[in-house]
């Protein structure tokens, strides 16, 4: 089965790189099934292919990471990255901002823009996608201020309870993965 950690950062089997992974086999085993079970599962449930693979994309586009967002876009048809692109392009910041409820962690608030789909956005990738996208930019960028008007807007949209669990992991695993490439990488350069 290949790795698509390894792929992502270019490890070889046998170099100092695998062997360092290899001293963590369990993490590895845990990252590539989880992979697998969110991209390649046996059943896809209410997000087709497409759709995660478009997600992938535009969460590894809003973290500034064109390898990993050119791996998943690679799945999808041209005019659907096309308008992945142009819409995290328009959607990057810094964060992550957000508001804690009144107490002790309210002095991390950070207030920040929020963002959403533009006509032309949300006329190419279409009702599910645009809301997708906007749930997954409060994730990545606005963590703190989920709220159930937010998750109300994604099942206006079509998609289900079960669906928005889907996309909300996809999201998650996108950045775990996405950090440890990161990380990988850096270690890379310097062996």
């Amino acid at each position: 089965m290949t790795d698509v950690i390894d792929s992502l950062v270019g490890i070889a089997p046998g170099s100092k790189l695998d062997a360092i992974r290899a001293q963590r086999s369990e993490a590895r085993k845990h990252a590539q099934a989880s992979y697998t079970s969110l991209f390649e599962p046996k059943e896809l449930g209410g997000v087709s292919a497409d759709e995660r693979h478009a997600i992938a994309s535009f969460v590894a586009s809003l973290h500034g990471e064109p390898k990993t967002d050119a791996f998943y876009a690679a799945k999808l048809p041209a005019a659907l990255h096309s308008a992945i692109a142009a819409e995290a392009a328009a959607a990057k910041t810094k964060g992550p901002y957000g508001h804690f409820p009144k107490g002790p962690l309210s002095v991390e608030d950070a207030p920040g823009p929020t963002w959403k789909v533009s006509d032309a956005g949300r006329a190419a990738l279409g009702p599910r996608l645009a809301a997708a996208f906007k749930h997954t930019h409060m994730l990545v960028f606005h963590p703190r201020d989920a709220s159930a008007a937010s998750l109300q807007s994604l099942l206006d949209a079509g998609w289900s309870t079960d669906d928005i669990v889907t996309v909300s992991q996809l999201v998650s695993f996108l950045s775990y993965q996405i950090r440890v490439v990161s990380g990988l990488g850096v270690l890379a350069s310097t062996l």
